[in-house]
């Protein structure tokens, strides 16, 4: 890390342009200046609450619909041209697609939805795949049926393949999220102010914007990670 931030300065001095690029003090300093604005905060924290929305959402309708899928034959044929469409398509067209539709205010809520639930679909589907047919062998013995059989087999035997495609979705979303934020432009946001930045070549301000997007990201699949596990111990615990 220290080695690309010494190459980031001297690229800085050596362009000697801050239009065009600045070094890591002066966006680290801009950034601790904006985060002194209650502004920062507030475009923060609506950004970072529309996003949650969509990726909480994209979590429950997975995990639903992959349960549902390896249940039934007929769901997992119909749900697999829409996972691969959604998967396939680039970011911008479902932007400029469902700006048409909703809000822009909500747009970043739909558009974390349609990059995160794929993927966590996918991840639990194959978990339920990989099941361990001699688990299942034994609860059909035992007469292990319905609910339980979800707490006392699935659960476990899918936790890692769910815990994966969550840390996976979670940074996919946030950054789908804002990319959605630059185009719909909803006041206040992080996307807004990228908008702005850009528009009146604040370099420092893009830069500070966007290392504020890379240090959440970071903290927010960190604390995820840890919420999953933690969460996963304690049902082990229990079970």
């Amino acid at each position: 890390m220290a080695f690309w931030l010494v190459v980031w300065q001297l690229a800085a001095q050596a362009i000697s342009s801050r239009i065009i690029l600045v070094g890591p003090a002066e966006v680290a300093a801009r950034l601790v200046e904006l985060a002194q604005a209650g502004e920062f905060w507030g475009a923060v924290g609506l950004s970072l609450a529309r996003i949650a929305v969509g990726f909480m959402l994209a979590v429950v309708v997975g995990v639903a619909l992959a349960a549902a899928a390896g249940r039934w034959r007929a769901v997992h044929t119909l749900a697999a041209p829409l996972v691969g469409a959604v998967k396939a398509a680039p970011v911008a067209s479902f932007v400029i697609l469902v700006l048409i539709w909703v809000p822009s205010r909500r747009l970043s809520i739909i558009i974390s939805f349609l990059m995160a639930m794929p993927i966590v679909y996918t991840n639990v589907l194959e978990g339920i795949d990989q099941t361990d047919p001699a688990l299942l062998e034994m609860a059909d013995v035992f007469g292990v049926r319905g609910w339980r059989r979800v707490t006392t087999i699935y659960a476990s035997e899918v936790a890692p393949y769910l815990r994966a495609g969550v840390s996976l979705a979670v940074g996919l979303s946030w950054k789908s999220g804002i990319a959605a934020e630059v185009i719909g432009l909803p006041d206040p946001s992080i996307g807004i102010n990228l908008y702005n930045a850009k528009v009146y070549l604040d370099t420092p301000d893009l830069f500070a914007w966007t290392l504020a997007i890379v240090l959440l990201s970071v903290v927010i699949e960190a604390a995820l990670r840890r919420a999953l596990a933690w969460a996963q111990a304690r049902w082990e615990a229990r079970a």
